[in-house]
């Protein structure tokens, strides 16, 4: 599904309005009646007398609060619109959809009366043009929302007032909706990090902008669903044997981290790799060797043995617990530049990419094959020389950033991974929970893309698809639990395949 930003939707709108001749008021009408739908199918159409509090600001968003408020009002809810601004700041259509209400004999209060006895409350004080902090009436407005009794549906329109459409970061005061009926197409902030936060259950209403003006407009943002992601899945042939399926060489292991190792490797297997083959100092094959079934090992004692180790096979995944020393480090960025089949780097082979700079960013420009970038926020932050905080305050762009300026593609970790391509393309993935907040998640994920470029997956689908397979398996291995505390990176594994069963 295509996702706008708060600019992207401002110029649909725009377009549809001035150059389709869809009025400004169609829209609204068209928004307002998509909400109410919603709210009368989570009532179970109980509306006749249903309390109903509409709190509305002065701009469009409270435009398509009036036309809520009048619409409840008409199939028989007890409604009250409470009003945050003066009412000459309303104009335009919005100031039409008020006049409407009023003469309809609609009760008005001033917003920071009332919102007790509510058992809906709706907000439609701030829409997606929020840019500064919120402070004053607005902000009392919010926490009034927020205070109501826990048993209020809040219900946000568009957009949880406060929140950054774009980013998914709070303007101070933000209103923590129950559910939240967007307008046209999802906005970035309402499925990424923190924002979903906010957004309770998340719906989106046709407003009536015509179905090929998104594509027309060149909008590059997506979120990950699984209509989308389950033809990606690589066909099983039934007369396939583990040649078919590919042979995938993991670079990973040390003193320490042989669990690394086999925790990517293992979840290669499980996730339809053919053939599996852990590549580790001759030190730690040593100690794989006795912990593997399926796996096959392999050491090395230099780089060109670890280079004539990656011929052959179809993908290549680097980096889970290798060592941190100069040599490896020197080495990373020669396999970064010279193999020739589809790589998925990770963990501590980022972190040697981030510790050689520049010479790191030129040798994936001048990649033999595809390279795929999985960091977690703060691997992210020493491959750009920035800041933690600053890539979880704009996780797309960043994510997109480094996509362009490496070549590469990239799938930063994390609450709502994102995936991005060096050509511009992004997408959102909303599968997972907090139970992958744990150590070998992220092994698991890179085991998991290599064996889907091995088995044949194109770059830039096998990281979509692992993406959402990846959380989809720890949503599976949550079922049935009370919690996500205690999930282990082998309990994410054990559920891959079915996770794939799309």
């Amino acid at each position: 599904m295509l996702i706008a930003t708060a600019d992207e939707m401002r110029e649909l709108d725009r377009t549809t309005i001035e150059e389709i001749g869809i009025p400004g008021l169609v829209l609204m009408e068209n928004a307002g009646a998509g909400v109410v739908r919603l709210i009368a199918e989570r009532m179970k159409g109980a509306l006749a007398g249903l309390p109903v509090g509409v709190v509305c600001g002065a701009g469009n968003n409270g435009g398509d609060g009036f036309v809520i408020a009048r619409q409840l009002y008409n199939r028989g809810a007890d409604v009250r619109i409470y009003l945050a601004a003066a009412r000459d700041r309303v104009s335009g259509d919005a100031r039409t959809n008020l006049n409407v209400a009023e003469r309809m004999g609609i009760p008005f209060a001033p917003a920071l009366d009332g919102l007790a006895g509510e058992r809906v409350i709706v907000d439609a004080l701030l829409g997606t043009g929020l840019r500064a902090e919120v402070q004053g009436p607005m902000a009392a407005a919010i926490e009034r929302i927020n205070a109501a009794p826990r048993k209020a549906l809040r219900v946000a329109v568009d957009i949880p007032s406060g929140l950054d459409a774009d980013s998914g970061h709070p303007h101070g005061s933000c209103v923590r909706a129950d559910m939240t009926v967007t307008m046209g197409l999802p906005k970035p902030g309402l499925v990424s990090a923190p924002g979903f936060e906010w957004v309770g259950d998340l719906y989106v209403v046709d407003i009536g902008i015509p179905r090929a003006l998104p594509g027309q407009k060149g909008l590059r943002t997506w979120l990950l669903e699984r209509a989308e992601v389950a033809p990606l899945v690589p066909a099983r042939p039934r007369g396939g044997h583990k040649g078919t399926f590919g042979h995938l060489l993991v670079i990973a292991g040390s003193r320490g981290k042989t669990g690394a190792a086999l925790l990517c490797g293992e979840a290669a297997l499980r996730a339809g790799a053919g053939l599996v083959t852990v590549a580790a100092r001759p030190d730690v094959q040593s100690v794989l060797e006795r912990r593997v079934r399926e796996l096959m090992t392999a050491g090395y004692a230099d780089e060109d043995a670890l280079v004539r180790l990656c011929q052959g096979k179809q993908a290549v995944a680097l980096g889970p617990g290798i060592p941190t020393d100069d040599a490896m480090q020197r080495l990373v960025v020669r396999l970064a530049a010279e193999v020739e089949v589809p790589m998925v780097v990770d963990a501590d082979g980022l972190n040697a990419l981030a510790a050689s700079g520049a010479a790191a960013h030129a040798a994936l420009r001048r990649a033999k094959g595809p390279r795929l970038l999985t960091p977690h926020p703060g691997e992210m932050a020493r491959l750009l020389s920035t800041t933690t905080e600053a890539v979880q305050a704009d996780r797309l762009g960043v994510a997109r950033r480094l996509a362009a300026a490496t070549g590469s593609l990239v799938a930063l970790k994390g609450a709502r991974t994102v995936v991005a391509a060096p050509d511009g393309r992004a997408y959102i993935n909303p599968t997972g929970n907090p139970g992958l907040a744990t150590a070998g998640t992220g092994d698991v994920l890179t085991g998991l893309t290599g064996a889907l470029l091995a088995q044949g997956a194109p770059p830039l689908d096998a990281l979509r698809l692992s993406a959402y397979v990846h959380g989809r398996a720890a949503d599976l291995a949550l079922a049935g639990r009370r919690s996500p505390r205690g999930l282990l990176a082998r309990d994410v594994t054990a559920h891959l395949a079915a996770a794939l069963d799309l």
